[in-house]
C-alpha cells in the first residue's frame, strides 16, 4: 500500500470528473461533502436493468457499477463556486482488469484469492491523496502483488500526466 499526494488538484479533478481517465474502474463508494453530505453506494442494482440492458452496457457479472456511469452525477454534486470540504471515492479494478493485472504481473494469486484491488481518492483540508490497497480472501504474507499494484498505479498516473509525491 502506498499513499500519494496529488500535486495539481485542479488538473486531477478535471481528469476525475470531466474526462474518461478513471471510467474503467468500478466505484464501490463515494462520499461528497459540500453544504450537505452525499453518500453514493456503487453496488449494482441488477433489478433496475433488463437482461438486455445489462448485456448492452457490459454490466453482467459486476457487483459494482463502472465509475463512468456515475461520473456526471459526481460532477454535478461537486461543481460550484466553492470547493467541497471533503470527498472520498473508493474505486476498484473490474474483474476483467484484475484478471489482466494478475496475468501481467505473473502473480501466483488467482481472481478467487482477491476480494478487491482498491484505488482510494480522498480530498480533505485542501489536500488530495490517493492510496492503494488489496483485500484478500485468503491469508498470505506475499506482498508482491501489492508492490506490483503500487507500481502500476504510479505508471497509470504518470501516463495520464498526473503529478504526485509519495508520502
Amino acid at each position: 500500500m502506498i499513499a500519494l499526494k496529488i500535486a495539481e488538484v485542479k488538473d486531477f479533478m478535471n481528469k476525475l470528473l470531466c474526462q474518461d481517465v478513471f471510467d474503467h474502474f468500478l466505484i464501490q463508494e463515494a462520499v461528497i461533502t459540500t453544504n450537505v453530505s452525499c453518500h453514493i453506494d456503487g453496488t449494482l442494482q441488477k433489478d433496475f436493468y433488463t437482461l438486455e440492458e445489462l448485456e448492452e452496457q457490459n454490466l453482467t457479472g459486476l457487483s459494482f457499477v463502472p465509475y463512468g456511469l456515475l461520473r456526471s452525477s459526481c460532477f454535478n454534486l461537486i461543481k460550484g463556486k466553492k470547493t467541497p470540504s471533503y470527498f472520498k471515492f473508493s474505486l476498484l479494478l473490474s474483474p476483467e482488469n484484475l484478471k489482466r493485472t494478475l496475468s501481467q504481473t505473473g502473480s501466483s494469486f488467482t481472481e478467487n484469492d482477491i476480494s478487491a484491488v482498491f484505488l482510494n481518492i480522498r480530498f480533505q483540508n485542501g489536500e488530495l491523496t490517493v492510496t492503494t490497497g488489496i483485500s484478500y480472501r485468503i491469508f498470505s504474507t506475499d506482498k508482491t502483488l501489492e508492490h506490483e499494484w503500487d507500481t502500476l498505479l504510479k505508471r497509470f498516473l504518470t501516463k495520464n500526466q498526473i503529478s504526485f509525491d509519495e508520502l
